[in-house]
């Protein structure tokens, strides 16, 4: 599994989150055409306290937009219909702060609404698309500390807009560390929106490139300077997460349905558990096991179906796995041919189950007239005599 670890520990800003991707080998052509639109990037390696890193000049004009100024320019933009679904998502995310902050739905971006932003978040998108990585990790992310100038005079760091994208998002935030204003509104949304997308608590194995993107700015007191890595982390179905919520307000026929949409979105098991919750209330636990990829994705599923204000995530929990294999037997029962589908578990080339499908158990009770574990018991009496 190949995943891409991002550690903006100095910060982060659209063009130092494109420069690292493309430091990483991104498809540049790829990231080239999407922006040709709006920007024609100048693609530089510089030196920041003494670190080489990938630097973005978009070379454009200041601009004020509005919301649906900028998503016509996406969706004119030569780009991937994904890329451009994501880049939507940044922006929609860059909105809503706005809003938040203004008390207003009509916001008019200044800063982030320029045609260096449309170009740094498109690109962004394009670059970590053409990477085909299977999820990514971001590490905290450091905000600075003090005031910024932007064109509602001065604001204290971080400014509100990336307060209130950081506040809505699941990323881990360190306040302070150095002077100045690290993380920029752009940074902050291109980053939320890959962990929502394709984030994953995975950030351990072999390293197998890095990159770095540089910032305007060359401090005396810190590299301005995002990296990124993409690990091998071999093969991962010996992990697994565990995803877990607690409900009392929820029919049986609810959990019923919750079970079989975590299984169908690609749970590998889920189980119902009753409980004693406080005051002596009854309740369930709901347990869902996760490929470690597919944790946040489940995750944000599990809440929506139960309603639950929490789900906790047990990250990389190592399961034994035996070797296993389905074989197709026939089987007799009052003179009457069945095929039956039979689970077969061995561990060192030592088979210990066989353990009959129940689809077919039932599909031939239904046929023969006996009870269902009488024909579980018929076949896999029969079953074991295989060698």
């Amino acid at each position: 599994m190949r995943i891409l670890v991002i550690d903006p520990r100095f910060g982060a800003a659209g063009d130092m989150i494109l420069g690292a991707l493309l430091g990483l080998g991104a498809d540049r052509e790829f990231v080239l055409r999407s922006v040709a639109s709006v920007s024609k990037p100048e693609i530089t390696n510089v030196l920041r306290a003494g670190i080489p890193a990938t630097y973005i000049r978009t070379n454009t004009k200041k601009t004020t937009r509005n919301l649906s100024e900028i998503l016509e320019i996406i969706s004119a933009a030569d780009a991937s219909e994904q890329a451009k679904d994501i880049a939507k998502k940044v922006f929609t995310r860059i909105q809503n702060a706005e809003a938040s902050v203004h008390q207003t739905e009509h916001v008019h971006f200044h800063e982030v609404g320029a045609d260096d932003a449309i170009s740094d978040i498109l690109g962004s998108v394009s670059a970590i698309l053409s990477l085909n990585v299977d999820a990514v990790h971001i590490l905290p992310l450091s905000t600075g500390m003090g005031t910024v100038t932007c064109s509602h005079g001065i604001m204290p760091v971080p400014a509100p807009a990336t307060a209130e994208i950081l506040k809505a998002s699941n990323l881990a935030v360190s306040l302070g560390s150095f002077e100045g204003e690290l993380c920029t509104p752009t940074g902050a949304a291109l980053l939320a929106t890959f962990q929502e997308v394709f984030g994953t608590t995975v950030h351990s194995g072999k390293l197998l490139s890095s990159g770095a993107g540089a910032g305007t700015r060359d401090p005396s007191d810190h590299p301005n300077v995002l990296f990124a890595y993409i690990m091998d982390t071999g093969d991962e179905a010996g992990s697994v997460d565990v995803l877990e919520t607690n409900v009392d307000d929820i029919s049986g026929e609810v959990l019923s349905s919750v079970l079989s949409t975590m299984m169908n979105e690609g749970a590998r098991d889920a189980s119902v558990i009753p409980i004693v919750m406080k005051k002596g209330r009854p309740g369930y636990l709901i347990r869902v096991i996760s490929l470690p990829r597919d944790a946040p994705r489940l995750a944000k599923i599990l809440a929506h179906e139960t309603g639950s204000l929490g789900v906790r995530c047990t990250p990389m929990i190592h399961r034994f796995i035996a070797d296993r294999t389905i074989a197709s037997t026939s089987v007799v029962i009052n003179d009457r041919v069945y095929s039956v589908d039979v689970k077969i578990a061995s561990m060192d080339g030592v088979v210990y189950s066989r353990k009959a499908e129940f689809d077919d158990l039932q599909r031939i009770s239904d046929a023969s007239g006996l009870p269902v574990r009488t024909v579980k018991r018929i076949v896999e009496e029969d079953v074991w005599k295989t060698p």
